[in-house]
């Protein structure tokens, strides 16, 4: 039986890096879980690779389809965005594990909706002040920078993973990301003692 690992951090916490990299290690056979947002795409971003871009009207009828397995709603400087999981037909869990990049609230509900012995939790922390030099080195490099939108999702961290809503979701361990060789194998060994591991010895690695 396959796992849901859900990667959670503030931004900038490294956890695009650690999602990347799990994802690179073939004998766990890591799958992609790729989050659904109503924002505008940024610029070296992908359908369905970071996100799949949806607008509200899409949204809606997922909504109503009853696919939508949770969702974020921000009001931003630019209008309202939308984060949300959508379930898939195509995820099969008797035969894979699988990665996705989540909130606190996300892990809740996905814990919810497939059960608790079904998700992994992995909560990475950084230091305030490397995460915010990264968060503005990263919107220096965007053709048009939104730094009003930078500062928002900076200060929103505090109160989205505040310790109260922490200790609320159950979880114990945390993965600090200050060298990330030494982080992304204390996760690694963390997974594996999980039961994440090859489901399928000798098959081939189909992300969706």
């Amino acid at each position: 039986m396959g796992k849901i690992v859900c990667l959670m951090g503030k931004s900038s916490s490294g956890k695009d890096t650690i999602y990347k990299k799990l994802l690179s290690q073939e004998e766990m056979d890591l799958h992609k879980i790729v989050p659904y947002t109503t924002r505008p795409i940024r610029a070296g971003e992908k359908e369905g690779v970071e996100y799949h871009f949806r607008n509200e009207e899409e949204f809606q009828n997922l909504v109503k389809d009853g696919r939508v397995i949770e969702d974020r709603a921000y009001h931003t400087y630019l209008g309202l965005w939308r984060y949300f999981t959508v379930a898939d037909a195509t995820m099969n869990l008797e035969k894979h594990s699988y990665v996705m990049i989540a909130t606190l609230e996300a892990y809740t509900k996905i814990q919810e909706f497939y059960g608790a012995d079904k998700v992994l939790p992995v909560l990475i922390e950084l230091d305030d002040g490397v995460r915010l030099q990264r968060a503005l080195d990263r919107e220096k490099a965007q053709d048009q920078p939104k730094y009003e939108e930078m500062c928002r999702r900076f200060l929103a961290d505090a109160e989205d993973f505040s310790e109260e809503k922490i200790r609320r979701t159950g979880i114990g361990r945390r993965f600090h990301n200050d060298e990330l060789d030494c982080c992304l194998q204390e996760i690694i060994e963390y997974l594996e003692q999980n039961g994440v591991h090859s489901c399928v010895k000798g098959g081939g690695r189909h992300g969706y």
